[in-house]
């Protein structure tokens, strides 16, 4: 089981724990979700075009803003800063 799973795992049942643990105190049925677990699952599901699929030692490819010319290497930025637009 990777980390991911046993994280996921871990989180779900401490939700459905807290959950139980709110019927059992109150009386209401209150479905406690840890969301920001979800993430963790998808981490590792990017595009086999994004610059972390190259590898290391291979330097990033520029993408560039067609409407401006802006040029960044960092694969953080997908917008330009200056109109918004999608860096290709």
């Amino acid at each position: 089981m990777n980390s991911r799973l046993a994280t996921a795992v871990v989180g779900l049942v401490a939700s459905l724990a807290i959950s139980a643990a709110v019927h059992y105190v109150t009386g209401w049925f209150v479905f406690f979700l840890a969301v920001p677990f979800v993430p963790l699952l998808f981490r590792g599901l990017r595009g086999a075009g994004s610059d972390e699929s190259e590898g290391p030692g291979t330097p990033p490819t520029p993408r560039t803003c067609p409407e401006c010319g802006f040029a960044t290497t960092d694969s953080e930025v997908r917008y330009c800063p200056r109109d918004g637009t999608e860096l290709r």
